[in-house]
């Protein structure tokens, strides 16, 4: 029964937030691109792939927010087709005890998790974490969420940040 309850809270989480915080304009401009409803970061020089996952997992676990899924979408597809493919995986992090929270403000937070960072290879062989950038004044406003929660959401919204960003440097 946990396993939906986390899928659930992650969504959440997921769409609530995305909006771009003040910490992303910390990070160097070579290395960041907003494009609309989406944050990309590029993964460094020098960084393997494994190395930016591994990064992201202990960053996440030192602040406290759970992998609650692992999701190797490029293995699934080369067990599939037997052909090698780029790194596609996606990883939902989550913070079960506010998901929980939102859920019960109203349910159809329900529909947003859960948070999703993907690692993916592009053509080109450059690592990149992308997810979603949405609007969380604007959800919370119109969901009518309590300054409490909207701030709790903000906070959590900062940690995945600063979890894509250790992804993005192989920071341990």
């Amino acid at each position: 029964m946990r396993t939906p309850f986390f899928a659930v809270a992650g969504l959440v989480l997921g769409s609530l937030l995305l909006s771009a915080p003040a910490t992303w304009a910390a990070a160097p401009k070579a290395q960041q691109a907003t494009e609309s409803g989406v944050y990309k970061l590029r993964v460094d020089p020098g960084v393997s792939m494994a190395e930016a996952a591994e990064s992201m997992k202990l960053r996440a676990n030192a602040l406290n927010l759970q992998l609650v899924a692992e999701l190797p979408m490029s293995k699934q597809v080369e067990a599939v087709t037997g052909k090698p493919q780029r790194t596609i995986t996606i990883y939902q992090f989550c913070d079960a005890v506010l998901a929980r929270d939102l859920i019960e403000v109203n349910m159809e937070f329900a529909i947003y998790m859960p948070c999703r960072v993907a690692l993916i290879e592009d053509a080109k062989g450059q690592g990149w974490l992308v997810m979603m950038d949405v609007n969380v004044d604007a959800v919370a406003q119109e969901k009518r969420l309590p300054p409490a929660l909207k701030a709790r959401i903000e906070g959590v919204r900062k940690s995945l940040v600063e979890v894509m960003q250790a992804g993005a440097k192989g920071e341990l």
